[in-house]
């Protein structure tokens, strides 16, 4: 079945910047379509824009942190305005774990902050446009370890639980609005956040082939989209089991950086 978010033509990417958000930018552009990045680096993003104009896209970019709130707000309005959004990508996040000297506070609160917050901030801000319009997909970045709390990571893993709890629920809310919610679940992919695990990472895939992935899958208007499907379904079997049976074992999987 091909939805009608098969061919979105003007699309809002946060952490646009690198990894998979930048190669999601590099799958979506083509002639005719209208991209806005968003990122903190901002010379990273002036190279993916430049990869995507050349591509045939019309790109707007701007190096914004997804917490400053009233900026984000205010850059989304302004191209939600200029031309409006037929999907929104809420992917900016960042990583890291107990490896080295564990987790504290600091890092507790930064990956919090970003991964929930963040997400929060960058989907209010186009919520309101795309509800007068009664068109519009969201897509809100989550992952494999939101189905179970992993003592590698716990912040990230609780960051990214919250962000895909909060997307399902939304997807119910907001259908009879006309806009779309759909949630994404990756295993592994290679980007500059897996770039510094010391460890093996099963089945971990190319940031493009993730993109091509996410792209089906949207098109297709799926409420959550998960994968490789061998890793989802360890992570779903690892959720079902009891919890005096599986913390051994999760504790003594390596520590996350």
């Amino acid at each position: 079945m091909v939805a009608k978010y098969a061919c979105p033509n003007s699309i809002l990417i946060t952490g646009g910047s690198s990894g998979l958000g930048a190669a999601l930018a590099r799958a979506y552009a083509a002639p005719g379509v209208c991209l806005a990045l968003t990122g903190r680096d901002a010379g990273r993003l002036a190279a993916v824009a430049t990869d995507c104009t050349a591509r045939g896209a019309e790109v707007q970019v701007a190096a914004i942190d997804v917490l400053e709130r009233e900026r984000l707000t205010d850059w989304i309005d302004t191209r939600a305005k200029a031309a409006p959004l037929d999907l929104l990508i809420a992917n900016a996040g960042v990583s890291a774990g107990t490896g080295g000297d564990g987790e504290d506070a600091a890092q507790t609160r930064r990956i919090l902050a970003t991964n929930v917050d963040g997400v929060v901030n960058t989907v209010m801000a186009a919520l309101p446009s795309m509800q007068a319009r009664r068109h519009g997909q969201i897509a809100i970045m989550s992952s494999l370890a939101a189905f179970r709390g992993f003592p590698g990571a716990p912040a990230y893993s609780a960051s990214k639980a919250a962000v895909r709890v909060w997307g399902e629920a939304l997807r119910g809310q907001l259908a009879g609005d006309g806009v779309a919610v759909t949630v994404i679940c990756p295993g592994y992919i290679k980007t500059p956040l897996t770039a510094v695990n010391r460890f093996p990472m099963p089945m971990i895939m190319e940031s493009d082939r993730a993109a091509r992935i996410i792209q089906r899958g949207l098109a297709r208007d799926k409420a959550r989209i998960a994968f490789p499907w061998p890793m989802y379904a360890l992570v779903r079997l690892i959720a079902a089991l009891p919890s005096g049976l599986i913390d051994p074992l999760l504790r003594k999987l390596p520590e996350k950086d």
